[in-house]
């Protein structure tokens, strides 16, 4: 059950887009895409303003120490990697069962977010 539980998170994205697919096959719909050029400029110049407001969300203040960029770069994958030497340890050290299960569900999450992405990426790539 818990190898189920590490794979599920990273094949749920590509499941979802190959269902999406063969609806859009049968249907014969390309979904909400833009119909003309004029549409699709709206849609990017929409998608830009978003990323722009994420981004100055996300600005650090000026001056910000080097050492606090570059903490907030590799937090998450600090974390990820934390979460995995405890599920490692907790599976040798012998801890209790159902918090062993937790560990590995939050370690296959992680994974999941480290190479996932990335693996579902070439999938698709390879599919097209």
């Amino acid at each position: 059950m818990s190898l189920l539980t590490m794979i599920a998170p990273a094949l749920v994205p590509a499941l979802s887009d190959g269902l999406r697919g063969l609806i859009a096959k049968f249907t014969g719909s390309a979904g909400a895409q833009p119909q003309n050029v004029g549409e699709a400029i709206q849609l990017m110049e929409a998608q830009t303003r978003r990323v722009q407001a994420l981004a100055e969300l996300d600005k650090l203040p000026d001056g910000a120490a080097q050492w606090v960029v570059n903490l907030r770069g590799a937090f998450r994958y600090v974390v990820c990697g934390g979460v995995v030497a405890a599920t490692v340890a907790g599976t040798y050290a012998g801890v209790d069962p159902i918090f062993l299960a937790l560990l590995y569900d939050l370690s296959g999450a992680s994974m999941s977010f480290i190479i996932g992405e990335r693996m579902y990426i070439k999938l698709r790539g390879a599919a097209k």
